[in-house]
């Protein structure tokens, strides 16, 4: 263990590890199979990075969040460890590259997607690496029981043949003792080894509260809130009015969801990161690998479709273990609207042969064809072409990839990146004879390291500035170079990408299981009847609902949500402490009596009856505005 905090204290600058770290660390570190159950924030990334530090080789780290194993990469990177990603949507000659980087470049960490493990060029590259470890993160993607089953983590285990000696970590954020049991099945444990921290988030307040004026309630809640805040959504339309909305109000807020461009996307969560933006509205598309501390609030708008997601979610408030809100704005519309979303999730198969007919069309595959093959795609044009329902189209894809035939990553930003495909003394002889290039290559040589061993990410319009001339031009000279091949130039992508996992078959033999297509939907079914129950039920702490739905059935009321205020409420109520919280308040800053209300919501009432009481006693007076301040 001394080694390892060494280690952390090195490359993350901490003293020491957090709970049930350090028993996974040294668990996996002595070569067993181990897996780790610890809440959003609670460190997961360390305890794979740490010990595959400490060991000769490289770990081989599995994860299906594209944004997620981007952001690891560069944070690594940042730290002076050589890591990169294999995923689909790079080229063949990048994938080539990376893995041979990963024999012979002393690389510490692969970052895979899952569909990649399947491919015969990685399970040929893979036996010449020296591999210390195999991670496994979002690990309750392997069983149909969990929330996101994606049959591709299905190829995991077969890394075993490969890797016989090597042991895997799986790691989650959100597993039923269920799915716990079916992880360690699927991935081949030689003997059930789990650590697992209390799901209990101590500092994070769950709050519930009925009403159809949901605006007004997110209001006040940032206007209460001064910390950063996530506001999510269900739809891309309304993240855009709701964050107006906050703006009109004089609250600094912003949007995002994957159809921004990757420049938005970008700069918005950059701006929210750097508290440039006070609160971000979002679709679930954000918050996936961001690690920002200080997240006061998560509010949501909409219920999500299970416990799980919406643990997961709301577990981004508070990863700086001080007080955080988990705030759900509920009415009954929204369960209308859950159920319909519901029967739109799994719609028939025939609508989905359809659907996975006209995607082979749309790529102008023929039958027998296609297997590891990856297309950019982008779903609005193929809705329109084939006109499908954007959100019946998307839902008859994901079926598809659960059944094994198709994966569909989310969308991404790749940025242009080129390699030197000739050694230097090559290079200075092409310079010579072609005049024409000398100030490009020149420009390209000082401006960025690696080009000759890695393809390396580059900004057009970075370089357009620099020799004081057009995008245009030098994408002229690059694709030129390109085609003299002097460079392997791979212009910038921002779509979502279809893989094919299997070749193109016809509609009379694509094959789905009505017996497991019934099962999942019941699956789903439960799963929002859970989620629903949380949301509906006030006579319990809700702390003891979600800990109960992950295993801990004898929890303690955690005493802050909104059912323990409400029963403590219920007791004598204390006048001497709510005149001192009145007065601290009102010193801060006068409130019209709207304003108090609102401030006080918890038990707005009360409060308001003894602010009455100080108003009679003189102790609060009204300046000229009708605001309620204290007496000097």
């Amino acid at each position: 263990m001394d080694k390892y905090r060494q280690i952390l204290k090195q490359y993350w600058g901490y003293d020491d590890f957090r709970p049930k770290q350090h028993e996974i660390i040294s668990s996996v570190g002595s070569g067993q199979d181990t897996l780790g159950l610890l809440p959003t924030g609670g460190g997961k990334s360390i305890t794979f990075q740490v010990p595959a530090l400490a060991k000769e080789g490289i770990c081989i780290v599995v994860t299906p969040l594209i944004a997620l194993m981007k952001d690891q990469v560069y944070n690594l990177r940042e730290r002076k460890i050589k890591a990169l990603a294999i995923y689909s949507g790079l080229s063949k000659e990048e994938i080539d590259t990376a893995l041979n980087n990963c024999i012979y470049g002393d690389y510490k960490f692969l970052y895979v997607s899952p569909e990649r493990l399947s491919t015969e060029l990685f399970r040929i590259r893979v036996q010449g690496m020296n591999v210390n470890m195999v991670a496994i993160d979002e690990a309750h993607c392997i069983s149909q029981w969990g929330y996101d089953f994606r049959p591709s983590y299905l190829e995991i285990a077969n890394l075993r043949e490969i890797l016989p000696d090597v042991p895997f970590l799986a790691l989650t954020a959100t597993a039923t003792p269920k799915v716990v049991e079916d992880i360690m099945d699927k991935l081949q444990f030689k003997q059930r080894n789990v650590f697992q921290k209390s799901f209990e988030r101590k500092n994070l307040v769950y709050w519930v509260k009925h009403n159809d004026d949901k605006l007004n309630d997110l209001t006040g809640i940032c206007q209460r809130n001064r910390g950063t805040g996530i506001v999510y959504v269900r739809s891309r339309r309304r993240t855009r009015e709701i964050a107006e909305h906050l703006k009109r109000k004089g609250i600094s807020a912003d949007y995002y969801h994957a159809g921004l461009s990757a420049e938005q996307r970008d700069t918005r969560q950059e701006d929210w990161k750097h508290n440039r933006i006070r609160v971000i509205v979002s679709t679930n598309a954000f918050g996936m690998g961001i690690d920002k501390p200080d997240v006061r609030f998560v509010v949501h708008m909409d219920l999500p479709d299970s416990l799980e997601a919406y643990f997961q979610e709301a577990g981004r408030g508070g990863r700086d273990e001080k007080e955080a809100y988990a705030i759900l704005l509920f009415n009954r519309a929204d369960k209308t609207r859950l159920k319909q979303g519901f029967t739109n999730s799994f719609p028939d198969i025939k609508y989905i042969k359809q659907v996975y007919e006209s995607l082979g069309n749309y790529f102008s595959l023929f039958v027998g064809s296609g297997k590891g093959m990856t297309f950019d795609f982008v779903l609005s044009d193929f809705a329109k072409k084939f006109s499908f329902s954007m959100i019946q189209a998307h839902n008859a894809l994901k079926v598809l990839q659960t059944e094994g035939y198709i994966d569909l990553t989310e969308s991404v930003h790749n940025p242009s990146k080129i390699k030197f495909l000739i050694h230097r003394d090559e290079l200075y002889e092409f310079q010579v004879a072609h005049a024409a290039f000398d100030r490009l290559i020149k420009l390209i040589l000082r401006s960025y390291s690696g080009l000759f061993t890695d393809f390396v990410a580059i900004d057009e319009l970075t370089l357009a500035r620099r020799v004081k001339s057009s995008v245009e031009v030098i994408y002229k000279y690059l694709q030129r170079l390109n085609n003299l091949k002097i460079i392997k130039y791979i212009p910038q992508k921002n779509n979502p990408v279809i893989f094919y996992r299997e070749e193109r078959l016809t509609q009379q033999n694509l094959y789905i299981s009505k017996e497991n297509y019934s099962f999942r939907m019941k699956m789903a079914e439960n799963k929002l009847k859970a989620a629903i129950y949380y949301a509906e039920t006030e006579n319990r702490c809700r702390s003891q609902i979600l800990l109960k739905y992950f295993g801990q059935a004898n929890a303690p009321e955690c005493g802050q949500c909104d059912y323990c205020k409400k029963s403590e409420k219920q007791k004598t109520p204390d006048h001497k402490e709510i005149r001192q919280k009145i007065s601290k308040a009102l010193k801060a800053e006068p409130m019209l009596p709207a304003q108090f209300k609102e401030y006080f919501y918890e038990n707005d009432k009360l409060y308001m009856q003894v602010a009455r009481e100080m108003m009679d006693t003189g102790e609060i007076i009204r300046d000229l505005k009708g605001r309620m301040m204290m007496k000097e």
